[in-house]
């Protein structure tokens, strides 16, 4: 395990140490947390971020659905006439 040091303002401080006596946790657990929290919601991001350049591509490759057809699709869900999807 690696060490780091981090100065903490106190703004960030003083509501920490409540926060770790509320919770009976000490403040390095609860900042490893806060850490590892930030870094999956990065990384949720930056997946989000290629899905979006993804999808961006495709459209201007002309690789799209007509939305009326998506819409029927959707709507047919679960009925006993259900469609396929629509072809790109």
């Amino acid at each position: 395990m690696g060490v780091t040091s981090v100065r903490l303002n106190s703004e960030v401080e003083a509501p920490l140490e409540n926060l770790a006596n509320k919770l009976d946790r000490s403040k390095n657990y609860i900042i490893n947390q806060a850490v590892k929290e930030y870094i999956q919601r990065q990384s949720m991001e930056d997946s989000r971020w290629e899905d979006t350049l993804e999808a961006l591509n495709s459209v201007k490759a002309g690789r799209t659905v007509d939305g009326a057809e998506a819409a029927s699709w959707l709507e047919s869900w679960g009925t006993e006439n259900e469609l396929s999807p629509p072809k790109v």
